[in-house]
């Protein structure tokens, strides 16, 4: 009877490997590639075989909604975890910087994406809160700390970031997105006369 639970076990063990190297691999892929890479591309690069992909991913589009699902998840994960950092404003900065490589990936599915959601509006809704709940607990953390002005929204960050990265298409364009990231999160740092200023106010 162990045998035989152990043996039906290793399966499931096994498949959640697969799903998991298919959907890394195929974000490397995509972001590299765009939309139009293959998908036998994909399974070359997690090691798998094509019958495999298609036993998780029936169609390329449920593959696409995977990925973005899951990098959404992580970068929920990643906020959670940095809430842990002793800097809040190093830790909104991480942040931010790791969801540049989300919009790689993103960018390289965008059609595919925008047809799945003109057929499920829940995937960017899921999206949207996951993302605007995550970085807002890590601007609190900063606002609370001093650290970033108080008159900044999440929905203020995550609008930035895609337009800083929506507006670069050149070769190397994440590396610019990447500074222009450290630009503008030192533009929202607290200067010394403002908060000052702000003490003087509240005193009076």
């Amino acid at each position: 009877m162990r045998q035989s639970k152990e043996s039906t076990r290793r399966p499931r063990a096994d498949a959640v490997r697969n799903r998991e190297r298919v959907l890394e691999a195929a974000k490397a892929v995509f972001s590299a590639g765009g939309a139009e890479a293959s998908l036998e591309a994909v399974a070359r690069a997690a090691g798998v075989g094509i019958g495999t992909l298609y036993r998780h991913f029936p169609t390329r589009e449920a593959l696409f909604e995977a990925v973005y699902r899951r990098e959404v998840q992580q970068l929920a994960e990643l906020a959670e975890q940095l809430k842990q950092e002793p800097l809040p404003i190093d830790a909104l900065r991480h942040w931010m910087r790791q969801n540049v490589k989300f919009v790689a990936t993103k960018k390289g599915m965008s059609a595919a994406l925008a047809l799945a959601a003109y057929k499920n509006s829940e995937l960017f809704s899921f999206a949207f809160d996951q993302l605007t709940r995550a970085v807002g607990g890590l601007l609190d953390r900063a606002i609370a700390a001093g650290e970033i002005r108080d008159d900044i929204t999440p929905q203020d960050l995550l609008r930035a970031l895609v337009g800083m990265s929506y507006m670069n298409d050149h070769p190397g364009w994440q590396a610019s997105v990447l500074r222009l990231v450290d630009v503008f999160i030192d533009g929202l740092r607290v200067r010394p006369d403002r908060a000052r200023s702000k003490t003087r106010q509240k005193k009076s």
